[in-house]
């Protein structure tokens, strides 16, 4: 359905990724991860053509429909929910609108005889006749029933989209993806500002799609729960494997330690056979032996072991001051969007050195308490901050206060005092942006790049206490348990939002959940939580209402008797094989061991050598067999 031949993409010189190579047909569901700024984005941008590579050539059969779900979306003001729902029907809007015309006027036109009017009667005919093979008379109940589906409620239908959070918004968007019926769907960050009843959701979608479905995420549990390929893009080079992300980091680290394995054993030879050339170089009756062996090493292919960046942040959140026991104090706050009420009489009591998470639904008001907190919005009641509280906040759109037009360097210089101004270079090398990168201007940042910057930026001001809504956003794997390790070591206060239950282990000693205007308390970490729900994960929470879809789905999957039949003869193939190759590599051993303590007198034993040369070719011919029954047993 697509393929990807020597793709090749730079910056100011500098390869993304350089020719680059691989195929997708229908049923793949990929998983494409590596570091921020590794050309994820990118690598979407191009396979939508929104982007044109340097070089290579991406081809796709006729017709192939793309979607392609964007980090940010972009939603033209003053629209209703079913009215952006719509947009995902143009053609038929269109063809819709030109029938409406026609009808308009065949009302108001009176020459019934003429020419013309017998001409809009025919256009009428054969635009019905199209409207109707596009879906036109199916549309409405299509988009209600998949709206419904999402989550939305029927009266939310005639709503404007700018009243409703991101994570509403970003259903909307999957919404028309899914309403379009697409063969390629190309996801950036889906589950970003996404609630878990959303991400499950989608997670059901994306098991049963028929077609390609490539997807960047930093959501290891997500990645684990839909895809079944896994495309790394780490430093240039792609490293493709038909696993799960968990399953696929599992073989590229046993492949990487029988790659440095391999080396190491290669280099144990080499080393001998140098010893060898020097030896007979030294006797003029052996030099044309040394020559031999020169050749035989130069073409020797030397084994490389797959590079692997490994580059991390190294971050920390200092304590400025000792603030006073009450950090902040919160009594019957109530925020109202116009007639629609988030909040209702909230009491809340933060003390020093507390760890708190705010978990529950999107739209619930955990966003909405925290910006009441830091001042951002308007609210009735009462927050009062304690004695010497310094509030360090981390927004959930905290990147889009960034100023794009300039600098890295002049971001940070801006935002600091007389007494960091000398240390932010440094600081910014502790996130990863060195060198020249410093000089790059804000907008050409990658989500995750931007969000990096966002935190280097915070640590430029005094903090006793963290806020931080949805931190994780964006941010890479590696980075994202890099933050968690140093907000575990922050020894101020932390007021936490975040969907991402793998993020939240270890990290609070409360948990409040938001829900239906108010919110409860409970005295324990994520798991306590968890349990006095009675979940064994925060996923059950939304999972009740599909575990009956669920043990369909896994009933459809089970392997058939004849599969696995197959499947046993060909593993045990594959075993005799593993015996043979064991068998015929340490003979071979044996016979390396005694050419390194009687060369000469192996040189002349034609028979020796014969035997010698025939279990190469031997294990050779084994291994080639053992790569093709693996690959029959990958089909099965």
């Amino acid at each position: 359905m697509l393929n990807i031949h020597n793709l090749s993409v730079s910056f100011g010189g500098t390869y993304l990724f350089e020719e680059v190579t691989f195929r997708l047909g229908a049923g793949d569901r990929v998983g494409l991860v590596g570091k921020n700024g590794a050309g994820k984005s990118t690598m979407l941008k191009i396979l939508s053509k929104e982007l044109v590579p340097d070089s290579g050539v991406i081809a796709t059969e006729k017709e192939v429909s793309i979607g392609f779900l964007k980090q940010d979306i972009d939603f033209v003001q003053g629209r209703t929910i079913l009215e952006e729902a719509y947009q995902a029907f143009e053609a038929i809007k269109e063809t819709e609108a030109k029938i409406n015309d026609i009808n308009h006027l065949l009302v108001t036109r009176t020459d019934y005889e003429s020419e013309e009017y017998s001409k809009l009667i025919e256009d009428l005919s054969d635009l019905t006749h199209h409207f109707e093979i596009l879906g036109g008379y199916n549309y409405v109940g299509d988009t209600e029933k998949i709206l419904l589906g999402l989550g939305f409620k029927r009266e939310d239908f005639d709503k404007l989209t700018d009243t409703f959070s991101g994570g509403w918004r970003m259903r909307i968007e999957l919404a028309k993806l899914l309403l379009q019926y697409n063969d390629i769907l190309l996801l950036d960050e889906p589950t970003n500002h996404l609630d878990i009843e959303s991400i499950i959701w989608l997670e059901q979608f994306l098991r049963s799609y028929p077609g390609v479905v490539i997807i960047v995420s930093h959501d290891k549990m997500f990645l684990d729960n839909v895809t079944n390929r896994t495309i790394e893009i780490s430093l240039g080079k792609i490293y493709d494997f038909n696993k799960p992300y968990s399953q696929y980091l599992e073989l590229r680290n046993e492949l990487r330690e029988k790659q440095l394995a391999t080396q190491k054993n290669q280099g144990k030879k080499i080393e001998q056979t140098e010893k060898l050339i020097e030896k007979f170089r030294a006797k003029a009756s052996k030099a044309s032996m040394a020559q031999s062996l020169i050749k035989k090493l130069d073409k020797v292919e030397r084994i490389e072991v797959d590079e692997d960046d490994n580059s991390v942040m190294n971050i920390s959140f200092p304590i400025s001051m000792m603030p006073g026991r009450v950090v902040v104090e919160v009594e019957d706050v109530t925020k109202k969007y116009g007639k629609k009420t988030i909040l209702k009489d909230i009491d809340l009591l933060v003390e020093r050195g507390s760890k708190i998470a705010f978990v529950g639904q999107n739209g619930q008001g955990k966003s909405t308490l925290i910006k009441a907190i830091t001042k951002d919005i308007d609210y009735t009641g009462t927050i009062k901050l304690g004695h010497n509280v310094q509030l360090g906040y981390f927004a959930q759109n905290q990147a889009e206060y960034l100023d794009g037009e300039i600098t890295l360097l002049e971001t940070m210089e801006n935002a600091a005092t007389d007494t960091n101004r000398s240390k932010v270079r440094d600081m910014l090398g502790s996130f990863l942006f060195r060198g020249d990168d410093v000089e790059k201007k804000v907008k050409v940042l990658s989500g995750g790049e931007r969000n990096r910057l966002a935190l280097c930026k915070l640590l430029l001001q005094p903090i006793n206490v963290l806020v931080m809504d949805e931190p994780t956003n964006h941010l890479d794997i590696k980075s994202k348990n890099v933050l968690k390790a140093a907000l575990q070591k922050f020894e101020g206060t932390l007021l936490l939002v975040s969907h991402d239950r793998d993020f939240l282990q270890g990290m609070s000693n409360i948990v409040y959940e938001f829900k239906d205007q108010k919110i409860r308390e409970y005295l324990g970490d994520i798991n306590f939580y968890l349990e006095q729900r009675n979940m064994q994960n925060m996923r059950e929470v939304e999972k009740r209402d599909i575990i009956k879809e669920a043990a369909k789905d896994n009933k459809q999957q089970q392997v058939s008797y004849q599969d696995q039949k197959k499947n046993k003869s060909l593993q045990n193939k594959l075993s005799k094989i593993e015996s043979q190759i064991q068998q015929l590599e340490k003979e071979i051993k044996q016979d390396d061991k005694k050419l390194e303590t009687d060369y000469e007198k192996l040189m002349a034993d034609a028979t020796f050598f014969a035997a010698y040369e025939n279990k190469k070719k031997k294990l050779d011919a084994y291994m080639e067999e053992w790569e093709q029954v693996h690959e029959e047993i990958e089909k099965v």
